[in-house]
């Protein structure tokens, strides 16, 4: 027993005489010999003679006498209540006998490499083996390990006997494992808990936690930052947490595994709520916490120490230094007016982005700005490289490009749109694709696609192109680049069953006579109680199941070509409105214009040119054989 723990050390130059001690701080006292003798302490080693426990209740009015605890109590102490009382105490004393190990000794455990470490309150207990330990089973292994840990946990100033009830099951499992094999290696690294006390509840201090301002987007470090976004409104939407203040706390008393009481400290108080708030905003409080709430979507406001949902904006200008990129969401109910109108300055700044439910902006849009909003109406011009984007848009002068489902421009001066229904009253030049467009004066340069109707109230320009294409919408171009590959796969998978069915028709044509005399041959044979020829039944079968397989074969084909059919006619749908598409003028033609009609099925795209001083008004797409298109001037 005296050997247990400790592997065989080379005898120092001083020998220690083995020197027995009470103590309760049994690392300190192996310092103080240590350094007597002038030695590290690793070269010093000590058995556990006796373990004495004490306890008592002191209240610090007198000095109370400690009561010895027999060791079969020990686990008796395991009291919740009485541990938790601040005025009881616990400590063990321990009689050692320290030593030098001489070099005849040798370790129960040569090759074991553990510690005893805990956690920083000290209330779990682990006992941590090395990668590369190894146990070599022998009688008292279990005694062994639980020496080796116990003197360990002395030496950390663990008690023992006390909180480690799982001690006993950790060695027993260990020694089984050993015993099984006669020995263990242990691979990789192992963590075990063998003692565990009460862990105390920290102390909460107040808190204010303003949610609104964290849930702004992370950002991640690889990401760019954009500088311009600086959270100039916080957008909230309804039911969403704004702001939370966490209530004080005081925290739960523990004990760790060295019996000392753990009192928690006093909750620190410096965040107490001062600011109110208005009816758009409810408040929900609890033991914990006082939670608030937004009861509508907005924006969030902080105005004579109160918090407020707001919904309408104005300021004068959007820019880089007055307040960076505004993005409160399309969805989020705010409107934001913007009212600066000076013709020569922007009143949304370069490079800004301004995301709202509704804007109107009484002056200009600078260059690479975006608008988007579900109504917006921009009362200046944009720039060539603006975007803007809404539902419902109305712009005095475009040159940026815009999207949205029903889009107004007074004057469209070469930028670009994208929209349901679009309509303008003076197009100088620029692109236009839509279901609808109604122009109410055409200029030159003006490209027009629709899938349904181009009308032009006055043309006083050339150099226009006028086109109707039906295949507009991303989903209706995806569906049809769809059916198209569908269309070329089936043609193949088509022409591959015809090829196969018909090499099965030559071979059954040509096996046919030779087939019908085996099967003569069989009923002749069954018939007399001839036993039959192997060769002839394989023959047989061989030709039955070439007669199945071109069956099989022949429901495929029937069922691809089928599809086929289905897939080029859904491919013709996509152009049935077509006929009903029109190109009118209200004006008489002046100058080099064209109209143009794109099929899907045959794909080809149809040009008209109107000779100048036409008075022919109306224009649509007419069969005027099988399969031969033309563009004709038609009744409305």
């Amino acid at each position: 027993m005296a050997l247990f723990g400790s592997k065989a050390k080379t005898l120092s130059s001083k020998a220690v005489r083995p020197t027995v001690v009470r103590t309760q701080n049994v690392a300190k006292e192996i310092q103080n010999i240590a350094r007597s003798y002038e030695i590290s302490t690793d070269k010093l080693d000590f058995n556990l003679l006796e373990t004495q426990t004490y306890t008592r209740l002191n209240d610090g009015s007198k000095e109370t006498e400690w009561e010895f605890v027999d060791d079969q109590e020990l686990y008796e102490l395991d009291d919740k209540t009485a541990l938790l009382n601040p005025l009881f105490q616990i400590k063990q004393t321990y009689e050692i006998e320290i030593f030098s190990p001489s070099k005849e000794m040798h370790a129960f455990c040569p090759d074991l490499k553990l510690a005893v470490g805990a956690n920083a309150s000290k209330c779990k207990v682990y006992l941590s083996i090395s990668a590369g330990s190894k146990i070599v089973y022998k009688e008292g292994l279990d005694e062994a390990l639980k020496t080796i840990i116990n003197k360990k946990k002395i030496r950390a100033g663990i008690l023992i006997g006390i909180f480690d009830e799982m001690l006993k099951g950790v060695v027993s499992k260990i020694s089984a494992e050993v015993r099984v094999n006669e020995e263990k290696t242990y691979e990789k690294p192992e963590t075990i808990l063998i003692a565990e006390s009460f862990e105390p509840t920290a102390t909460t201090d107040d808190a204010l936690i303003l949610h609104y301002e964290n849930n702004k987007k992370e950002i991640n470090e690889d990401d760019k930052i954009d500088y311009a976004s600086r959270g100039f409104i916080q957008s909230v939407e309804k039911d969403e947490l704004l702001i939370e203040y966490v209530k004080p706390k005081l925290g739960l008393p523990g004990r760790n595994c060295r019996g000392e009481f753990m009192e928690p400290s006093e909750p620190i108080v410096s965040n107490e709520v001062t600011f109110s708030v208005d009816e758009t905003i409810r408040v929900e409080e609890s033991e914990e916490y006082i939670r608030y709430y937004a009861n509508e979507n907005g924006y969030i406001a902080f105005e004579d120490n109160s918090y407020r949902i707001k919904n309408d904006m104005d300021i004068n200008e959007v820019s880089f230094k007055k307040t960076g990129s505004i993005r409160s969401g399309v969805d989020s109910d705010v409107i934001l007016n913007v009212s600066e109108a000076d013709a020569i300055k922007d009143a949304i700044g370069t490079g800004m982005h301004v995301e709202v439910t509704e804007i109107e902006v009484e002056g200009n849009v600078g260059s690479h700005a975006k608008v988007i909003a579900q109504k917006a109406t921009i009362g200046g011009q944009t720039h060539s490289t603006a975007l803007v984007k809404a539902d419902e848009l109305d712009i005095n002068v475009h040159k940026g490009k815009a999207i949205g489902k029903e889009v107004k421009i007074t004057r469209l001066e070469h930028g670009a749109v994208r929209a349901e229904k679009v309509r303008v009253s003076q197009a100088l030049g620029g692109t236009i694709i839509a279901k609808e467009i109604d122009i109410e004066i055409c200029a030159s340069h003006v490209k027009a696609t629709a899938s349904k109707r181009i009308e032009i109230q006055k043309l006083q320009g050339s150099e226009n192109i006028f086109t109707i294409n039906p295949v507009l919408k991303k989903e209706v171009k995806k569906g049809l680049e769809d059916n198209q590959d569908s269309i070329e796969t089936l043609k193949f998978t088509v022409k591959e069953l015809e090829k196969e069915i018909n090499n099965y028709k030559i071979l059954i044509k040509e096996g046919t006579p030779a087939f019908l005399e085996i099967k003569k041959r069989l009923v002749h044979y069954k018939k007399n109680g001839v036993k039959l020829p192997a060769s002839f039944v394989k023959k047989y079968k061989e030709f039955t199941q070439m007669q199945e397989k071109l069956k099989d074969i022949q429901k495929e084909y029937a069922v691809k070509n089928d599809q086929l059919t289905l897939q080029t006619t859904k491919t013709s749908s996509f152009q049935d409105s077509i006929f009903d598409a029109r190109v009118i003028n209200r004006d008489r033609w002046i100058g080099y214009n064209e109209i143009r009609f794109i099929l899907v099925d045959p794909p080809m795209e149809l040009v008209y040119k109107p000779k100048e001083g036409s008075a022919d008004k109306i224009f649509g797409l007419v069969e005027i054989d099988d399969g031969e298109y033309a563009i004709e001037a038609v009744k409305e």
